[in-house]
């Protein structure tokens, strides 16, 4: 099987937040390690998204170029995600000349078939600034919700979609004034031409989310209309065609090319630049686009309405756009800074805990919370209590009466049966429940089993046989030890680092993921891996929810 994963593109305006992580990036990297265990060709493509307005308005608001701030957080992206242990085959920029190549030829190729064209329209310009403001450069009311603070592109509140001139109370965001409308020209994609063949595609799509079928459909109801792909900036793709000198390709449509760019630039760091037309342009290939729900229509309706115009490529096969991460039972922010951001957690603590408390709560199909003593729970009483007792537990007892060799198994009696086949079945129903996209119940699989076997240890009582039937004995501490090998292998999509110490204190060095327990333990050396996870003290948690209070104030 060949798969092509994609994590949308995070704006280089800031560092990565929880909210990031538990929408596109984590489960994404669960599902590529999955497939890479199973020893599928599976390649994750990613990339910072430099052009948005929300990259020029921040540089703006700190005095530098573009240039020098996206850099920096490009840096700051690679880096968290490094440690956090996001793998990615490439994690490219959209400011880099082959991301502009590929930009322009896409969009040529799309101009020349007629699918798009010019016109003039009435846009907000800004006397105070002297120039025209393009979508996030206002704010206003939402005229659907009422909501405050809308975007010119999209309501936060309601996800509407928005253009600048219908919102209500308009202001330019970097000076406060009220912008007046002036006539300008631009380059429109016919997004409404696709309309049917869009319908008839995701009409086939019965698996998918609702989240995804049912905001799709709010816009077919409505009716897809053409949309602008060109705006007044200094800083983007320069639009491939002389009468639109000066303009630039809008972010929504040039971001979303940099999958492709990436993937070209990955072929070509592997010495054959052809290699990405394997995945993009083979029929063969499966398509899978991470993202949260404020994706869903650039990535369910115009990416796959894009790559029909252009005709070359493949469309996505599945898109489990998850729902938003809150914080502290409010909504995330990061204009109010209430986030908690990637590097500072990395500062304090270590990533599988963190790993494990967004995984096991991921907001797959409804908003989920996230806590700082849910945080601390997780850690203490499933990670710390659960799994890491009933290895240090199982390993301390092979050093101790058995010279640091796991034993030999022998004749299971039912109770025995019962429990290996618990065993063996672990990685296929993990393993198909990653596929459905539903990681928080093979990460509660996993956990479970490994709440089994502290019983199991318990009910076998391996400190009293060993004394009148060593045999018996011998028995139950193999069959924790394959449970733990069998966790080392399963537990390495969710939390790599941990599963690392599992494989290396049983001597495994790689890991391959089979739907069998014969792990061929027997007379192999344990080395116990000491505290796999510290437990955290009250006195952290509170200095972090102190700490989030005091960001938002500052804000």
């Amino acid at each position: 099987m060949r798969l092509l994963v994609t994590s949308a593109l995070p704006y280089a305006n800031g560092d990565i937040h929880l909210g990031h992580l538990a929408g596109a990036y984590l489960p994404a990297d669960i599902y590529t390690r999955y497939h890479r265990l199973k020893g599928d060709d599976i390649i994750h493509i990613c990339g910072s998204d430099e052009h948005g307005v929300p990259v020029t308005i921040t540089a703006e608001q700190v005095g530098i170029s573009p240039e020098v701030f996206t850099t920096k957080y490009y840096k700051r992206m690679a880096e968290s995600f490094k440690k956090f242990g996001i793998i990615f085959d490439n994690f490219s920029r959209t400011s880099y000349p082959l991301h502009h190549k590929t930009a322009q030829d896409f969009f040529t190729r799309i101009y020349e078939a007629g699918d798009i064209k010019p016109k003039t329209v009435e846009q907000f310009y800004c006397t105070k600034c002297k120039r025209f403001l393009a979508d996030r450069y206002v704010e206003g009311i939402c005229p659907y919700c009422r909501s405050p603070n809308a975007r010119g592109d999209q309501c936060e509140a309601c996800g509407k979609w928005l253009e600048p001139t219908i919102l209500i109370e308009p202001k330019c965001k970097i000076c406060g004034g009220n912008p007046m409308i002036k006539r300008t020209k631009h380059w429109f994609f016919n997004l409404s031409s696709y309309q049917k063949k869009l319908e008839g595609w995701i009409g086939g799509k019965k698996h998918w989310k609702s989240n995804v079928i049912m905001f799709c459909s709010g816009l077919f109801r409505e009716g897809l209309k053409e949309r602008p792909i060109t705006r007044d900036l200094n800083w983007g793709v320069s639009v491939p065609i002389a009468e639109a000198k000066g303009k630039v390709i809008y972010v929504w449509f040039e971001a979303l090319i940099g999958y492709i760019s990436s993937t070209k630039e990955w072929a070509e760091k592997k010495g054959d630049a052809n290699l990405w037309r394997d995945y993009w342009q083979n029929e063969e290939t499966k398509l899978v686009q991470f993202l949260a729900k404020d994706n869903i229509v650039f990535h369910a309706i115009v990416w796959p309405a894009m790559l029909l115009a252009h005709k070359d490529y493949i469309l996505p096969s599945e898109i489990p756009a998850n729902e938003f991460l809150n914080i502290e039972g409010e909504k995330l922010s990061t204009s109010r800074n209430w986030a908690v951001w990637l590097p500072e957690y990395l500062n304090d603590f270590e990533p599988d805990p963190l790993r494990y408390t967004l995984a096991v709560n991921n907001p797959e199909t409804k908003d989920s919370d996230f806590t700082w003593k849910d945080f601390q729970v997780r850690n203490n009483n499933e990670l710390a209590d659960i799994l890491g007792n009933f290895i240090n537990r199982t390993f301390t007892f092979v050093i101790k009466y058995f010279d640091s060799r796991i034993p030999p198994s022998h004749k299971l009696d039912e109770e025995d049966k019962k429990f290996f086949k618990k065993i063996e079945v672990l990685p296929k129903t993990v393993g198909e429940l990653i596929d459905r996209f539903e990681f928080k119940k093979g990460l509660k699989e996993i956990m479970s089993l490994a709440g089994e076997g502290n019983r199991y240890f318990d009910y076998k009582r391996p400190w009293e046989t060993r004394k009148n039937d060593v045999e018996v004995s011998e028995k139950t501490i193999a069959l924790c030890c394959s449970l733990i090998a069998t966790l080392g292998t399963v537990l390495e999509p969710y939390l790599p680092f941990s599963a690392k110490k599992i494989r290396e204190s049983l001597g495994i060095e790689k890991s391959v993921w089979k739907n069998s327990a014969d792990n061929k333990l027997t007379g192999k050396n344990v080395r116990n891996p000491g505290i796999l996870f510290k437990k955290i003290e009250d006195e952290e948690i509170e200095k972090q929810v102190t700490k989030l209070k005091e960001m938002r104030a500052d804000a």
